[in-house]
């Protein structure tokens, strides 16, 4: 924003100041005229006293009046109000830059950052006052922005590499195409298929993942057992498909929230869970439970072992468990990070815990709505 030079605040503290001891000065001196001055005569007087030797001349007390007093006083009072001045200004210019420092120190570290710098940190020493906490929130803002955008880099490196894979093949097997038209079309068309609606599922994930990260909605109640027993209705195919048997248990569990977004994300963690799980006669429990101020939604698994260094990093973008899997209902490694996206701006909290028999055990608390 373009404005037009005005006076800094240091001068502006400092002609302040001035003022200040200025009039504190002026009031000083009124008080003295108004409380003083006022009860001297307005001329000079002067009262002889009595002599022992009626024949001399006694010497008399000469008592100044008001036009005397006023006359050796206000020079003096002009004097004196002209080094308040002086005083105010070098004394005021002095504090005012001493006070100023640290918004220096502020503004220097927000054109670092401003350049791109993410890393630099105020530190301000000392006690807590206003100065500190602003530059407290400051540095706290810069960890979380660095944060974020380290984040969002991986993200984008992570999806700059998983869109490349796809589109890399469809481009190999549209040469192949372009040269071998006849034999082998419909083999070629269905790979070709394939690969198409695993760029597309990659794609609408990707959006997904954006937009649920935003609180753009309204807040509703929602009884996350109804949530929970509809996500296994909708994954009841996949989960017989694959041998795995879905387990839907807890009473009414009110939290505030999307419906839309609650349900995304049950339906990723049943998936997740019914995806990652053994070969056969696999085992997914899905419960519900209420609280106090709130809802938890548990869901565990069957499956393989995992580390805990292995789960503390499944809500990362792109990561898939023990290895890539390629399968058709592998998923496109985004599902727990939609759900940690979702839990995030619903004010939540999700816990990943590897079950010691194997498999995974996911923990979401959300607050509760009013009157819950």
């Amino acid at each position: 924003m373009d404005r037009r030079p005005g006076l800094s605040a240091r001068l502006k503290l400092t002609i302040s100041y001035a003022a200040f001891l200025l009039l504190a000065g002026v009031l000083l001196l009124a008080v003295v005229w108004f409380f003083l001055l006022r009860y001297v005569p307005p001329e000079a007087v002067t009262v002889r006293g009595e002599c022992s030797d009626p024949a001399r001349l006694c010497p008399g007390t000469f008592i100044p009046g008001r036009g005397d007093l006023m006359r050796a006083f206000i020079p003096k009072a002009a004097v004196a109000l002209g080094f308040l001045l002086v005083f105010g200004l070098a004394g005021g210019w002095l504090l005012a830059g001493r006070m100023l420092t640290p918004l220096h120190q502020i503004a220097a570290a927000t054109r670092i950052a401003a350049k791109g710098s993410l890393s630099h940190r105020i530190r301000m020493p000392g006690r807590r006052d206003e100065f500190r906490e602003l530059a407290d929130a400051f540095d706290s803002m810069l960890e979380q922005l660095e944060a974020h955008v380290a984040e969002h880099q991986r993200f984008a490196a992570n999806a700059s590499h998983e869109l490349r894979t796809p589109l890399a093949t469809m481009q190999a097997l549209l040469e192949v195409a372009r040269r071998e038209p006849a034999p082998g079309s419909e083999e070629l068309v269905e790979r070709l298929h394939y690969v198409n609606a695993k760029a597309v599922d990659l794609t609408e994930a990707l959006l997904l993942l954006s937009r649920s990260g935003q609180r753009t909605f309204v807040g509703e109640r929602v009884d996350l057992s109804l949530v929970a027993e509809e996500a296994a209705e909708t994954l009841l195919p996949l989960a017989e498909e694959r041998g795995v048997d879905i387990e839907v248990a807890g009473d009414f569990a009110a939290a505030a929230g999307s419906p839309a977004l609650l349900l995304q994300m049950a339906v990723n963690l049943l998936h997740n869970a019914i995806v990652h799980n053994l070969g056969e006669n696999g085992t997914v429990r899905m419960a519900t439970a209420a609280e106090e101020g709130g809802a938890v939604l548990t869901v565990e698994n069957t499956g393989a072992q995992l580390t805990a260094h292995l789960v503390a990093t499944l809500t990362e973008p792109f990561q898939r468990g023990t290895r890539r899997v390629r399968s058709d209902h592998a998923g496109v490694g985004l599902g727990l990070a939609i759900v940690d996206n979702i839990v995030r701006v619903h004010d939540g909290t999700l816990t990943l815990t590897a079950r010691e028999g194997g498999g995974l055990r996911v923990e979401v608390r959300l607050p509760g709505s009013a009157g819950s």
